[in-house]
């Protein structure tokens, strides 16, 4: 059955739909030798090369599959990295005709909840910034946290990429200059949790991600070790970005 190349694409993992027609304008995919049109459609028989790699379907997966990770230290959710670092897709179940995209990233050392998914719509829809869905995450500071600093980071901090702000600060423990605080934050730019802290003058030691959206971090589920979320769980992120 033919369908467009960008949903063809999309349900492989790709990407979205609509970041695969960017790339279909920019002639980055090429159909049996051609270049790619919007509106093109595919059966899965062509030889079809993304930016010169030829997408290799060896069978088409007839149903979606999501995971949770939790990422240990360590690792990085790039799938190629110069510096030769591990990869959280290392980690994984391997896939035939699919791969994994991985809803947002966490950095080197930041460990937790790391959603991956074989839909590339649904990791479209999780990611964009209208989705606002809350991360959670337990962090340990160093630095002078006064109740002036936590008001600023509640209120909004500008950073370079604009204002920025969490939507709740609790100091947890500690006392002086190491605290150990739980903090969420409804956008998913890069390393926001850590320059937020630094704004204010304060270290980040320790960064675990314990939420994303309804999904939290199940005591059960060890570093470096994944599971495929329920029906029930997926009901919950779809229904969280329908709200």
């Amino acid at each position: 059955m033919a369908e467009r190349l960008q949903k063809w694409l999309a349900g492989l993992g790709y990407g979205s739909r609509r970041e695969i027609e960017r790339w279909i304008s920019a002639g980055r995919i090429r159909v049996n030798g051609q270049v790619a049109e919007l509106g093109q459609q595919v059966n899965g028989d062509e030889r079809v090369l993304v930016d010169g790699k030829p997408v290799r379907v060896v069978k088409r997966l007839q149903k979606q599959r999501t995971i949770m990770y939790h990422k240990p230290p360590g690792e990085i959710c790039s799938r190629k990295d110069p510096e030769g670092r591990r990869a959280v897709f290392e980690s994984l179940p391997r896939l035939r005709g699919a791969r994994w995209v991985s809803v947002g990233r966490l950095d080197f050392q930041t460990t937790g909840l790391l959603l991956l998914t074989t839909d590339g719509e649904l990791a479209h829809a999780l990611m964009h910034p209208s989705a606002e869905l809350a991360r959670e995450y337990s962090v340990r500071v160093y630095g002078e946290l006064s109740p002036a600093a936590v008001q600023q980071l509640l209120s909004g901090v500008t950073l370079d990429d604009g204002v920025a702000r969490f939507d709740t600060l609790t100091v947890t423990a500690g006392e002086k200059m190491n605290k150990s605080c739980v903090v969420t934050v409804s956008e998913g730019r890069n390393r926001i949790v850590r320059r937020l802290f630094e704004a204010v003058g304060c270290r980040v030691n320790r960064l675990l991600r314990l939420r994303f959206g309804p999904l939290a971090l199940p005591r059960s589920l060890e570093p470096g070790r994944y599971r495929d979320l329920t029906d029930a769980e997926l009901r919950q992120l779809r229904e969280a970005l329908e709200r």
